[in-house]
């Protein structure tokens, strides 16, 4: 009886609704590359590993550059033209940016190859890190335009199809490649097939956007949205995405230059993990992102603030018993991916409470974006940048790992905390669960 309420209940709130089949989606993306890294960890060495991980961090980091915000601020695109009946003009929009991201993804190839081989490869004691790093920068293109793509689909409502992309899909060409890879005893093209892989996954999902674009019926209006402004609004974001990736990057880097590619591999075990909690607030704000900066732009503050409520709740009661489960059974969940990643055990323990820590601040990463406040949230960003490259500098050379951990933690909950503070001095909202 109370089971059928619930899932009446469920029924009749498309917000819930919607936030659920999301989450049943990104769970079912995070299993997948639970397992994926289970058999990666198992039959690939440690080595080869850090090295794709390296090359991961670095897509992350220099991919957000390239990508000026535009996977954030076409959403925000989204919100505004859905207030004035204007949704046709999105595709406009997005083939601006798609002009823009190539020029970025070029300027970036371009200075990669003017960079002396010899230094970088001294820098980090590792005579291979110079052809990984031109290897990424050959596709931050194709990197950037399949994480653009499935932001557009969002955009377009196409919800479950860019949840497919986001959680299922976008793994399918690296899984494939890697057991391929294993049965060939050719391992050590890992990372050229995880790179490859973007270029197979740009041009999948491009056809999706552009056939969603297709059915919608043009209509004879003046242009709304000019290149200028999809600049001026997106770059706060690229830089508040950019600090973000950065802060999930400076810790191998400086990992990969102290200790080694094992190390690289054993902490980014525990990182990958930890997704699972991310990935529940994650999921919640991209639910509720253009709803955010839609209400806003309608001042309809009232919603505005019953949607961040329900947000904030929802992300905190589904985290909560997970990040406890995780951390008791920490070491049994590290030892699936082989017995000496246990090593990793403290740092990861560091990082999942400080993660559940920020899932106590709801929807504070998407709304200062959502709500046309993105130059501040640049500003705290790189506080937090200059907090996380601090403490990683100091703390990695001595500690490893652990302090990988601890600096990733302190700066993360800094910039959760400090965005809470200013949206409640702004619109008097408590993004802060309460």
């Amino acid at each position: 009886m109370k089971t059928n309420k619930i899932f009446e209940r469920v029924s009749k709130n498309p917000f819930l609704k919607q936030s659920l089949s999301t989450l049943f989606l990104r769970i079912t993306g995070v299993f997948l590359l639970f397992g994926f890294t289970v058999f990666l960890t198992k039959t690939y060495s440690p080595k080869l590993v850090g090295q794709y991980d390296f090359v991961r961090s670095f897509l992350l980091a220099v991919g957000s550059v390239c990508l000026l915000g535009f996977d954030q601020s076409i959403l925000y695109f989204r919100g505004r033209l859905a207030s004035q009946n204007a949704l046709e003009q999105l595709k406009k929009v997005y083939l601006k940016m798609i002009a823009m991201l190539f020029v970025t993804s070029v300027l970036v190839l371009l200075i990669v190859l003017l960079l002396n081989e010899q230094f970088v490869n001294n820098y980090f004691s590792d005579n291979e890190v110079y052809s990984m790093l031109l290897k990424g920068a050959a596709v931050l293109f194709f990197h950037g335009l399949s994480l653009l793509n499935v932001e557009v689909l969002r955009a377009q409502d196409k919800l479950y199809v860019a949840e497919l992309f986001r959680n299922i899909i976008k793994y399918i060409p690296l899984i494939v490649g890697a057991v391929v890879l294993f049965y060939w005893h050719k391992e050590n093209y890992l990372v050229d097939v995880f790179v490859i892989g973007f270029v197979f996954l740009s041009m999948f999902s491009s056809v999706f956007v552009f056939y969603y674009f297709n059915k919608i019926v043009p209509i004879a209006s003046k242009e709304i949205v000019t290149k200028k402004e999809v600049f001026t609004k997106s770059y706060p974001i690229a830089i508040s995405g950019m600090a973000m990736f950065l802060l999930m990057s400076f810790d191998i880097m400086f990992l990969k230059k102290y200790w080694n590619d094992e190390t690289v591999a054993f902490y980014s075990v525990g990182v990958k993990i930890m997704t699972i909690v991310s990935v529940i607030i994650l999921t919640i704000n991209i639910t509720v992102s253009a709803k955010i900066a839609e209400y806003f732009s309608s001042h309809k503050m009232e919603e505005l603030t019953k949607t961040v409520r329900n947000s904030s709740r929802m992300i905190f009661a589904i985290t909560f018993p997970v990040i406890g489960i995780i951390s008791i059974f920490s070491q049994h969940v590290l030892s699936f991916f082989g017995h000496q990643y246990i090593v990793g055990q403290q740092a990861f323990l560091i990082l999942i409470i400080g993660q559940g820590i920020c899932s106590a601040f709801g929807s504070a990463p998407v709304y200062l974006n959502m709500t046309g406040r993105q130059h501040i949230f640049k500003i705290i960003l790189i506080l937090a940048v200059v907090i996380n490259f601090t403490l990683n500098r100091f703390l990695i050379p001595i500690y490893g790992m652990t302090g990988a951990a601890i600096a990733y933690a302190v700066s993360s909950v800094f910039w959760n905390f400090i965005s809470a503070v200013v949206i409640y001095k702004k619109d008097k909202i408590k993004i802060f669960i309460n």
